[in-house]
């Protein structure tokens, strides 16, 4: 009953509020569609935890979306054992260096007085989501190796089975208590996501990615206006 309720209902609850939510902010409420960055109040903090966490954390999305989409070139792939050996191993550095930019995220908003006070319960509720998400990844790929093989393997066709809307959870009924963790928080990561200032990443296009370097002229002492914190 617990696996059908956590791999058999939770994905459609999860993405049905996903789909609902996003439309109707987006109708109603279109300026909140932003990252609502507080760089401006406070940089040096900011840069050493938004650039770790958005390198890290976009590079093992690239790896999951190939282990979803390209199953056949994934295990292909890893039939080489260096190759398996350097993916699984690139993915877990990855990992690692995302969890340490969400812990600076994390410091910045309870050490920066301006920061902390920008910050909303949705941020700090995802920031948990988040920080289990990746620290149980950390661990499935520690204890439970050769993720990239055994992803396309059993959670590939345990997903393509719910796209069909025919849960097939014999393939996820037997993985390991820590993997099952890891895919029920990402589940609900995507369904508290529409509520939360990573809205952002579903503005297509995005303009960050080729914009011209933005300019910001101060016309006020930065050090007496840093020294308030």
């Amino acid at each position: 009953m617990s696996d059908t309720l956590l791999f058999g209902v939770l994905p459609y609850v999860a993405m049905g509020i996903f789909l609902i939510v996003t439309i109707q902010r987006y109708r109603q409420r279109t300026f909140t569609y932003s990252s609502l960055s507080s760089q401006f109040l406070e940089n040096k903090k900011h840069f050493w935890g938004s650039v770790p966490f958005h390198y890290g954390v976009l590079f093992v999305l690239f790896l999951h979306l190939a282990g979803l989409f390209i199953p056949d070139a994934i295990l292909a792939w890893n039939a080489e054992p260096t190759r398996l050996f350097v993916t699984e191993a690139t993915g877990l550095a990855m990992a690692v260096i995302t969890l340490v930019g969400l812990a600076n995220i994390v410091l910045r908003r309870l050490q920066v007085r301006k920061a902390r006070t920008v910050t909303t319960l949705s941020d700090w509720v995802i920031y948990g989501l988040l920080a289990v998400q990746v620290i149980t990844g950390i661990g499935v790929a520690v204890f439970h190796g050769w993720g990239s093989s055994w992803f396309a393997t059993s959670l590939t066709p345990w997903l393509w089975s719910l796209v069909k809307l025919d849960p097939q959870l014999g393939y996820v009924a037997a993985l390991p208590w820590m993997v099952k963790l890891h895919i029920v928080n990402a589940w609900l990561v995507i369904g508290f996501f529409p509520f939360t200032r990573l809205v952002h990443v579903l503005v297509v296009p995005n303009p960050y990615l080729w914009r011209r370097t933005q300019v910001v002229v101060w016309n006020y002492d930065r050090k007496k206006a840093r020294s308030a914190d």
